[in-house]
């Protein structure tokens, strides 16, 4: 049985039952009280009675608005999702007016769909994340709402949030991050001759180390556009742009029209050096001023009204001070608390202090494999390579110091500067910049284009208004 045929026996079979429980209502077994609610007179009554007088059908309180192949989204999923969004548009986009339900509805389950279709291509490629990659990403979550991890339940809950599927999400997202990044690996190739003609480009290029700050709003084609789909998404895109220009905010413009993925944020791309806006924006976007929108620019994949937010210029550093350092990770954990993590290190810290040796004490209980095998050496360092947390400690020690215990999202951590140098990375930098701008204006065309694809072969049905 083909995934098409599949997904429609099931969703079939799902409405089928959900529509009977619903009618179930009256009868002597009565039905799940989260799917119906019963209503209707005693069955006591003469069958003449009976005739004039029959139960009213169960009310419906769930059904389902999408079918992605072998799977389904719920309404009762849906309404949940949309509820969150309101309060995350509200809390990033404090300007921003949120669209009509109707709209916002849609983009939601457009997002959903997206997600589910993401989801079953990384089950098929068998991409897991781990508990342990869960927790550091949460822990970081509850560093940014100054709460430890074992108090973000309760922080979660204050906010009408639930722990499970907060959790759930997390390891969702994680999960499609190594999906895009496993495809951008098999999809997008830099050669050697590009990192060369892109450090040419850069050292003519006056605008190599400006910065821009974007925002876009996308009118999406299919995959092999027809004239008329085309057409039909030129007219969109121009009836948003003069709305735009009569005054309609980007923000709330891009959550309820944009077709791209961060639609819901306000259509943020966020920060871009020159050498790295994609293809299409090259000659517009240096062009225009903070504040300032495109016309609507075309491209294989629709239609791109594009927003400079802010500009900064940030000229690049050759020179390098790099430290070399050592360290000792006790990572919490299920079975290790915060206060026994830090008592640990703590214990550890003291043992340093009187004498011990700290290549042996880190062999012996740091929890950073890669480190401790050697000592808890981490070799030499460049600046913001590490978190802020360690970067801040490191840089006010001198060679020779040791800290005293402190405490990143990834534990708590003794940490020794062995030695200190400058190093002339100019050429380094200039590689390693080539390959990051042609990787910033390649990956978006990339990711957007295997959507794309992943879309048009996916049976995909939506039930919003039946």
């Amino acid at each position: 049985m083909n995934h098409t045929l599949a997904g429609r026996i099931r969703a079939c079979y799902i409405l089928v039952l959900i529509f009977a429980l619903a009618a179930c209502a009256g009868t002597p077994t009565p039905p799940p009280a989260d799917l119906t609610s019963a209503a209707g007179p005693s069955t006591q009554a003469a069958p003449a009675a009976a005739s004039k007088a029959a139960p009213a059908p169960g009310q419906l309180l769930d059904r389902v608005v999408a079918v992605v192949n072998d799977d389904v989204i719920l309404k009762s999923e849906l309404d949940q999702r949309v509820g969150e969004t309101e309060r995350q548009i509200a809390a990033q986009n404090a300007g921003a007016t949120l669209p009509p339900p109707d709209v916002l509805r849609k983009q939601v389950l457009d997002q959903m769909v997206t997600v589910r279709i993401e989801l079953e291509q990384a089950e098929a490629r068998g991409i897991t994340v781990s508990d342990d990659a869960v927790n550091q990403a949460l822990t970081r979550i509850a560093a940014r709402a100054q709460v430890t991890l074992e108090q973000l339940p309760e922080s979660l809950k204050q906010q009408g949030l639930d722990y499970a599927t907060f959790r759930q999400d997390m390891r969702d997202q994680l999960v499609i991050q190594n999906l895009q990044q496993q495809v951008l690996g098999d999809e997008l190739h830099i050669s050697p001759q590009e990192i060369d003609d892109q450090i040419r480009s850069n050292q003519s290029n006056s605008d190599s180390g400006t910065e821009y700050k974007l925002s876009q709003i996308l009118i999406a084609t299919p995959l092999d556009p027809s004239p008329d789909d085309i057409a039909t998404a030129r007219k969109k895109a121009d009836e948003i742009y003069q709305k735009l220009k009569a005054g309609a905010d980007f923000a709330s413009t891009a959550i309820a029209s944009s077709g791209d993925q961060q639609a819901l944020m306000g259509g943020l791309i966020g920060w871009r050096k020159g050498a790295e806006l994609p293809s299409i924006f090259v000659n517009v976007v240096p062009q225009m001023k903070p504040g300032d929108f495109s016309e609507p620019i075309q491209s294989v994949s629709g239609f791109h009204i594009v927003k400079l937010d802010d500009v900064k210029r940030s000229d690049a550093k050759m020179m390098v001070t790099q430290t070399h350092a050592r360290h000792i990770l006790i990572r919490t954990s299920a079975i290790m608390s915060d206060d026994q993590a830090k008592a640990k290190i703590e214990n550890l810290y003291q043992q340093i202090k009187t004498g011990g040796d700290f290549a042996t004490l880190a062999q012996q209980n740091s929890d950073d494999p890669g480190s401790a095998r050697n000592g808890g050496d981490l070799g030499w360092l460049d600046p913001g390579t590490t978190v802020p947390e360690f970067q801040s400690v490191m840089d006010k020690l001198q060679p020779g110091e040791l800290s005293e215990p402190f405490q990143t999202q990834y534990g708590w951590h003794i940490l020794e500067v062995l030695g200190r140098r400058q190093v002339d990375q100019t050429q380094e930098n200039l590689k390693q910049k080539a390959y990051e701008a042609i990787f910033a204006r390649k990956s978006e065309e990339v990711i957007q284009h295997w959507l794309n694809e992943l879309k048009n072969s996916a049976f995909i049905e939506y039930h919003l208004d039946d």
